[in-house]
């Protein structure tokens, strides 16, 4: 009897501490009274002791190896910033890479992707934000429902972001500085939730690998049912 309790309570907190660690489906984006630069270091003082959540798993939900990404957030009165660690086994990089302007298709190659849409009435319009190991990037304008002839790529909201490659560790850190006016009208305040999924494209045709915080269940990432919660802390 003694022991059968003892398994319980055991089961419990373990169970207690997958719910702390990574939410059902929630990201928790922290408070900071002001903005910073962005160093893609996670030691750094402004992610330092951050929670974060963890895509390591494919459309379907199933187990994606040696790619368990974290990705913590954090907010300000005018940016939202994610920071993306994420482990690989080959890069797969875009020859002759252009960080400052927009690369249209950088999808095609390895990126760190966020989601976000804030509007809970019609959640297959949002934005898409995207950022390479090499420091590229691109936004988008997504309407699911009536795309725009260039697919989005032109809206521009004025994100910043920076990335690094750690070649010795297999690593690469992708950070964002996303302008919370792009994205939300409302003022951001503590409690304040958005829509949103997290994502990675990593490596080569044909063992490309396709990384998903909150799973989509086809073989797409934009599949706004399936995106969690970020709220503000």
């Amino acid at each position: 009897m003694k022991l059968s309790v003892f398994i319980c309570v055991h089961l419990w907190l373990i169970l207690s501490w997958c719910v702390q660690a990574d939410g059902p489906g929630v990201i928790t984006s922290h408070r900071s009274k002001s903005d910073f630069p962005l160093t893609t270091d996670p030691n750094n003082k402004a992610w330092k002791g951050v929670r974060g959540v963890f895509a390591e798993k494919g459309f379907k939900g199933e187990p994606v190896a040696g790619h368990r990404t974290e990705i913590r957030s954090r907010w300000t009165d005018r940016n939202l910033y994610f920071l993306f660690i994420c482990p690989y086994e080959k890069l797969h990089l875009k020859p002759d890479p252009v960080a400052t302007a927009e690369t249209n298709k950088l999808w095609d190659w390895d990126v760190a992707e966020v989601f976000v849409g804030s509007d809970f009435q019609h959640i297959r319009q949002y934005k898409e934000f995207e950022v390479s190991p090499q420091g590229e990037w691109v936004d988008l304008d997504i309407n699911r429902d009536f795309p725009s002839p260039e697919g989005g790529w032109k809206w521009n909201s004025g994100f910043e972001c920076k990335a690094r490659i750690d070649a010795a560790k297999k690593i690469w850190y992708a950070e964002m500085r996303i302008p919370i006016e792009s994205i939300d009208k409302r003022r951001p305040v503590a409690g304040l939730e958005m829509r949103v999924n997290l994502y990675r494209c990593q490596g080569a045709a044909p063992d490309r690998k396709y990384i998903a915080w909150q799973p989509t269940g086809k073989p797409s990432f934009h599949v706004p049912e399936a995106f969690g919660l970020l709220k503000l802390q």
